[in-house]
């Protein structure tokens, strides 16, 4: 099986996103330049030095006990963990971003956003995301995965 290069970027940030401790929502990122060279990674975690067994992991009503306080994003630990500047670049990402993430991907410079899932369209996080993408000038889309399925053996 010969992978396209979607599916092949897309299985990065997937594969990137089993790296996440949050048990809801793990979300991988894979950022690529014109060349098809992958410039950054990155997947939902705790920041460097905040020990991801300490902070909570949970959607507490008590804001010092939930996660969207502490949790670094993948798109933006991606944008972080990147090696060169972002300008031109697209972001394969397996949630569509929020509305922070957005600000992050609109001032690297990234130009497109290629997502698997939307299944928080419903929210003013991602209606304000679409409407920044939208004025900025940075496309996204939806992919239609080529492959259903990758199977790694690591004894291969």
């Amino acid at each position: 099986m010969i992978l396209n290069w979607d599916d092949y970027f897309m299985g990065i940030a997937l594969l990137s996103a089993k790296r996440s401790k949050d048990p809801n929502t793990s979300v991988g990122a894979c950022i690529v330049n014109g060349k098809n060279q992958i410039v950054g990674v990155g997947y939902n975690g705790m920041p460097r030095g905040c020990d991801d067994k300490v902070f909570p992991w949970c959607n507490d009503k008590d804001n010092l006990n939930n996660k969207y306080l502490y949790v670094v994003h993948a798109e933006l630990n991606a944008i972080l963990n990147s090696t060169v500047p972002l300008d031109n670049c697209k972001m394969y990402v397996s949630l569509l971003p929020c509305s922070e993430c957005s600000k992050a991907i609109i001032q690297s410079g990234i130009k497109k956003v290629i997502y698997l899932s939307d299944k928080y369209s419903h929210t003013d996080t991602v209606k304000a995301s679409k409407k920044m993408l939208c004025a900025a000038g940075v496309d996204f889309e939806q992919l239609i995965l080529n492959t259903i399925k990758i199977d790694l053996d690591f004894n291969h």
